[in-house]
C-alpha cells in the first residue's frame, strides 16, 4: 500500500504575499517538495483545497483584526505543526509600527468612513496568540532556509537555522565592515544571519530584515550609531523598520521616549 504523503498547507493573514513567493520561487527544489507532501491548501497559487487536518502549515502574516483571531486558532488546531515565516509572522511586520500610534488617528485620516473598519489596535506575530513550533524569519524569508524547514520537519528533525548575526556572513564573504570603515549606519551587529549579508556586501548597511539575533546588544549599537551622526529620532526609525515588534527592537525604540 502506498505510504500517505503529509498534508502541506499555507496560510495568509495580514502580508504582502512575499514569503509564500519564496515557495513558489524554489524553482528546482519545489519539484521535489511538490513530491514529497500534498499541497492541500495553498491559494496564492491554486485554488484546490482539501480539508484538514494538516501535519505541517506554514502560516505567513501578522494578526490585524479579530478576524485573524478566529482563522488563527481554527488554523492551530487543524495542523500537527505550524511554522511562523516572514518578518510579519513572527514580530508584526511593517504594520506593527501602528502599534506605537493611533490607529483610530490613522483610519480617520486615510479612511473616508472608519466606522466600516474592523481592525486591531495592534499588529501581533502568530506566537502572541497560538503555540507556534518553529519561527522561519525574514522580510522575506531566504529560500535555503525554508527548503531546511520543510525537509526538517518531513523527516521529523529540528530545523538547522542559524541564530547568529549578519557580522558572521560578512567575515565569511570577506566584506569590509562598513560600520567600522565609513560610519555608514548597520544594524548587522544585532541582526539575525540568513540574507547572506547581502547589502553590506553591496556597500550598504543592514535594514535588520531578519530580526534580532539570538544574542543582542541594541543599545550598544544604537550608542555606535549616534557616534557616526544619527540623530536619536534616526536611530528610532532604524529599528522600526521590518521587525519593530520584535522584543530587542522595540525595547530600543522605546528607550527615552
Amino acid at each position: 500500500m502506498a505510504r500517505r504523503r503529509p498534508k502541506l498547507a499555507v496560510w495568509k493573514f495580514a502580508s504582502c504575499d512575499g514569503c509564500q513567493l519564496t515557495l513558489l520561487d524554489c524553482e528546482d527544489e519545489l519539484l521535489a517538495i511538490a513530491g514529497a507532501v500534498e499541497i492541500a491548501s495553498f491559494p496564492e497559487a491554486s485554488r484546490a483545497h482539501v480539508a484538514g487536518p494538516y501535519d505541517l502549515s506554514l502560516v505567513e502574516g501578522s494578526i490585524t483584526t479579530p478576524d485573524d483571531l478566529e482563522r488563527i486558532q481554527a488554523v492551530r488546531k487543524a495542523s500537527r505543526y505550524l511554522v511562523a515565516i516572514g518578518a510579519c509572522a513572527t514580530s508584526g511586520g511593517i504594520q506593527g509600527l501602528r502599534n506605537f500610534a493611533s490607529v483610530e488617528e490613522f483610519a480617520t485620516v486615510v479612511y473616508a468612513h472608519p466606522g466600516y473598519l474592523s481592525t486591531l489596535e495592534r499588529s501581533t506575530p502568530i506566537a502572541a496568540h497560538v503555540p507556534v513550533d518553529f519561527e522561519l524569519r525574514g522580510c522575506p524569508i531566504d529560500r535555503g532556509q525554508l527548503v531546511e524547514v520543510l525537509s526538517a520537519f518531513l523527516i521529523g528533525r529540528r530545523p538547522n537555522v542559524p541564530t547568529y548575526s549578519v557580522c558572521l556572513e560578512c567575515k565569511r564573504r570577506l566584506n569590509v565592515c562598513v560600520l567600522v570603515a565609513s560610519d555608514t549606519p548597520c544594524l548587522g551587529p544585532v541582526t539575525q544571519a540568513g540574507c547572506g549579508a547581502l547589502c553590506p556586501a553591496s556597500g550598504r548597511g543592514c535594514y535588520g530584515c531578519f530580526g534580532p539575533a539570538d544574542t543582542t546588544n541594541a543599545r550598544a549599537l544604537a550608542n555606535r550609531l549616534t557616534e557616526t551622526g544619527m540623530t536619536r529620532p534616526d536611530v528610532v526609525r532604524a529599528f522600526r523598520t521590518f521587525n519593530a515588534g520584535a522584543e530587542a527592537f522595540r525595547e530600543e525604540s522605546e528607550r527615552d521616549a
